[in-house]
């Protein structure tokens, strides 16, 4: 398998409402194969009787990525100089270490496993996720997304092994071929980033800070510091910019979430703003802020974009659900994506090439809670969007549980899936073949039929949807972009797309539409970002005060 990274020269909502009217079939994402100059990692399966990584990365192409100081390569791969013992992102402002002293590694977890620790200049343990495993839905990637969780923090080896359906075993084999670290060592990595992150913009105390970050112990917190960073923690928070503000608490955390450049968020905030529901959502003092569902308890979180990052104030009734609450939110923005990436492929058709120049680096609003969205999702077909908040709402003050914002107006988690099932279908005010629907999507999402979390089967997700009663392809596209995090999703029945494909002189049959968007594969749902946003609709317009909300 190749995962391509761009070349030097490279510059690499709910929608609008709509119905479906005719059916599409969409695949997985794709990788496409790398052009002369690209970088790329290249892995060689492994042995049978070997529990070390066999990957091999191209020494040659990822030295003119290190030559050219390009920090859209940071978060492909690492450098790490075997004269210093020290590993950094591509684009370090360093002297570049001569050829012969560097090896490079797929993860930090790699680099550390080898006796690497982090730049203290480039800081590679802070730069953007990884946008190899983001589109991928194999089980490399799924595992990923699941560390990334905290379910390794949670549930051990054993407890992710058996999300994925494999041995503890295999999958150690599986991903030191791909990422040159077993499970723990990648966990320990995540957690290491987290808590330097804490120890840098927080005054949060030392073992508060290892509490939250994942660590079972203040030794094992301090010596990993030692190992990784070679420095205390102590010594990290005293050479930070001091920054931090007097009044954090355990509870209440700021943090910057880093993206790789370009970034644009007028429709990626204006459409989380404009389906927001009221009493899990909000916009307040030019920020989106709601209600987290996590595996330790709940929380309310603030996310405001900034130049380079964006700001994330954390309200946590259990700090350990931090790292979790983190990873939430970078997918809700999608900040691990690679826009060059995107935009390259995207504008290479020149009937999107003015929408692509008009907004660089739009990203797919997601969702923190897959099986939230789902239930939006079919209480929003063939509604308008005011409507589809209408019915939420209504859910959520039903069944939702009440949560405690001294901040704003937050008033609720959304339900679960198993409180949802205990709601008479004849109190929701919606055609009946739709209350049929949200009952056996409810149910199904209850008793694990369908798996929609981080680590769900996108292929096996989208047949088993598809086979309960009033969800059509519409339904399945818009949860496969939004909840399962597919970059390939493609909802060609949306009214929103059809009708921006037809002022752009492209096919507005659903059929048609399939066949010309074949060259925008596999970033079909980026490509749908930039149709929604040529439309005049409050998807794509920030709010500038509370009283412009919906």
């Amino acid at each position: 398998m190749t995962t391509p990274l761009p070349s030097r020269s490279d510059r690499q909502r709910r929608p609008t409402p709509g119905a479906p009217t005719d059916t599409v079939t969409t695949g997985t994402a794709r990788s496409s194969a790398p052009s002369e100059g690209d970088v790329a990692f290249l892995r060689i399966a492994p042995e049978p009787a070997r529990d070390t990584a066999t990957m091999f990365i191209d020494h040659e192409r990822c030295l003119r990525a290190v030559r050219a100081r390009d920090a859209r390569f940071d978060g492909f791969f690492f450098t790490a100089v075997r004269s210093t013992g020290i590993y950094c992102r591509p684009s370090c402002p360093a002297m570049t270490p001569k050829p012969s002293n560097v090896e490079f590694h797929p993860s930090a977890a790699s680099a550390q496993q080898a006796g690497f620790r982090a730049c203290k200049r480039c800081r590679p343990d802070a730069s953007p996720g990884s946008p190899a495993w983001d589109p991928r839905a194999d089980v490399t990637a799924r595992a990923v997304r699941l560390i990334a969780d905290g379910v390794v923090d949670r549930e051990g080896v054993d407890g992710l092994a058996n999300r994925l359906g494999y041995s503890a075993r295999q999958l150690e084999r599986l991903l030191r071929a791909e990422l040159g670290a077993g499970p723990l060592a990648l966990a320990r990595a995540h957690r290491a980033q987290t808590a330097r992150m804490l120890v840098e913009t927080t005054t949060l105390p030392f073992g508060e800070v290892a509490f939250a970050a994942g660590f079972g112990s203040v030794r094992s917190f301090n010596d990993t510091f030692r190992t990784v960073f070679a420095a205390t923690p102590g010594q990290l928070r005293g050479r930070a910019p001091s920054t931090r503000a007097a009044t954090e608490t355990a509870t209440a955390i700021t943090l910057r979430l880093p993206f790789r450049l370009p970034f644009t968020p007028d429709s990626l905030m204006g459409h989380l703003v404009a389906t927001a529901v009221p009493g899990i959502e909000e916009w307040r003092d030019g920020a989106y802020r709601r209600t987290l569902r996590l595996p330790l308890g709940s929380g309310i979180v603030e996310l405001q974009p900034a130049d380079d990052h964006i700001v994330c104030r954390l309200r946590l009734t259990d700090v350990r659900d931090l790292t979790a609450a983190v990873g939430r939110c970078r997918q809700l923005l999608d900040l691990d994506a690679d826009p060059v990436a995107v935009d390259d492929q995207l504008g290479a058709d020149a009937t999107l090439l003015p929408l692509i120049a008009g907004g660089p680096g739009r990203r797919i609003p997601r969702t923190v809670d897959a099986a939230e969205f789902a239930v939006r999702a079919v209480l929003g077909q063939q509604v308008s969007t005011a409507a589809a908040r209408t019915h939420a709402a209504r859910l959520v003050r039903e069944l939702g549980e009440p949560v405690d914002d001294p901040h704003g107006g937050l008033t609720h988690l959304f339900p679960t899936p198993e409180q949802l099932t205990e709601l008479d279908p004849e109190r929701l005010r919606m055609p009946r073949s739709r209350r049929v629907a949200v009952r056996a999507l409810v149910t199904a999402l209850a008793n694990g039929t369908i798996e929609l979390g981080p680590g769900a089967d996108r292929d096996s997700a989208r047949t088993q949807l598809l086979r309960l009663p009033g969800i059509g392809p519409w339904t399945v596209e818009i949860i496969a972009m939004r909840a399962l995090g597919d970059p390939d999703a493609f909802p060609s029945t949306d009214l929103g797309v059809r009708l921006a494909a037809q002022e752009l002189g492209l096919p507005s049959t659903s059929a048609a539409l399939v066949r010309a968007a074949e060259s925008w594969r596999p970033w079909r749902a980026y490509a749908v970002q930039h149709l929604w946003a040529s439309l005049d609709h409050e998807i794509n317009r920030l709010p500038d005060r509370i009283d412009q909300l919906p």
